[in-house]
């Protein structure tokens, strides 16, 4: 029986590979790599995408592949995918939500603890030998009892605040309405709940809707003594005004695991000590990227079955 073929997106690892290869005739695409990279069978043969990475996938590499009916992206985000494009063409979508969310609650938590502890800098302290030639490291910010806001309280954003619950936190938090939650504060406005915190997290999802939702009003509302922590996407910032906070003192501390063109990050936070910067790597355990994977492949099993979709987005 002839396999049918899918094209896959950037790098894969072996436990993926493995049991696709096994079922499919599988292209790939590298980061980086033109499409004119392909063989011309995969253009002539290829119904679906195994789609994984942060470059946009629009109508142009869409439409190169006339049998296509299928993307199955690996992660939750899916604002690199030209969703109405796709749509158009009767192409459906899927995503893997639900099974990374506790990584990236882990991730976005131990970013906060990180930061307000100084930790990497506390490390270089030592590394450095400043620790036996100059004394005790400097002091750092408590998070215990601390004053946390949340931006987006989806799966995610909930998870964090739960997180941050046996902290003794008073948890605020950013949504259209207010949610059913454990005597947690409602803002119906990111600048009021930047100014009501000494700590940010965000975790609203990406996409045009949430381009720059936290801006410079609410980086200034947050102040010099105020802690951001982003673990949604690099586009949910106003990145420019967050390089300015920080560089002024304006703003007193982040952490971030998104950037906008990443892995191209702006050079102006690799200057500064007052930042932790994390590879984009919230949901980069080896277990959720396992459980990531079978989700995708289940899905792509699913379109050529004929089936409905597990977790479809169109």
């Amino acid at each position: 029986m002839t396999k049918r073929s899918i094209l896959t997106f950037e790098t894969y690892d072996d436990w993926d590979v493995v049991p696709m290869e096994a079922e499919y005739t599988v292209y790939n695409l590298p980061h980086g790599a033109s499409l004119d990279s392909l063989p011309q069978e995969a253009f002539d043969t290829v119904e679906a995408f195994a789609f994984r990475g942060h470059d946009h996938l629009g109508a142009a590499v869409m439409d190169a592949f006339p049998k296509l009916g299928m993307i199955a992206n690996y992660g939750v985000g899916y604002d690199t995918i030209d969703v109405a494009h796709a749509t158009s063409r009767g192409i459906r979508v899927s995503n893997t939500p639900d099974v990374l969310t506790e990584d990236v609650a882990d991730l976005a938590v131990g970013m906060l603890i990180a930061g307000a502890r100084g930790m990497t800098g506390a490390s270089d302290w030592i590394r450095s030998g400043n620790w036996a030639k100059n004394g005790a490291y400097g002091l750092q910010r408590k998070v215990s009892g601390s004053r946390v806001g949340v931006v987006g309280l989806g799966r995610i954003g909930r998870a964090v605040a739960e997180r941050l619950v046996p902290f003794g936190c008073d948890i605020h938090y950013f949504a259209r309405s207010p949610k059913d939650t454990p005597g947690w504060t409602h803002h119906g406005d990111i600048v009021s709940l930047a100014g009501a915190v000494d700590s940010l997290i965000v975790c609203v999802s990406g996409g045009p809707e949430t381009i720059g939702i936290v801006g410079a009003e609410a980086i200034a509302a947050l102040g010099p003594d105020g802690f951001l922590v982003n673990a949604s996407r690099g586009t949910t910032l106003d990145e420019g005004a967050l390089l300015d906070a920080l560089e002024s003192g304006g703003l007193g501390r982040a952490a971030l695991d998104v950037f906008l063109n990443e892995p191209d990050l702006d050079p102006r936070f690799l200057a500064l000590d007052n930042v932790l910067l994390s590879p984009h790597q919230s949901s980069g355990t080896v277990e959720t990227r396992k459980v990531m994977g079978q989700l995708q492949r289940d899905n792509l099993a699913a379109y050529f079955a004929g089936t409905p979709l597990l977790t479809p987005v169109n």
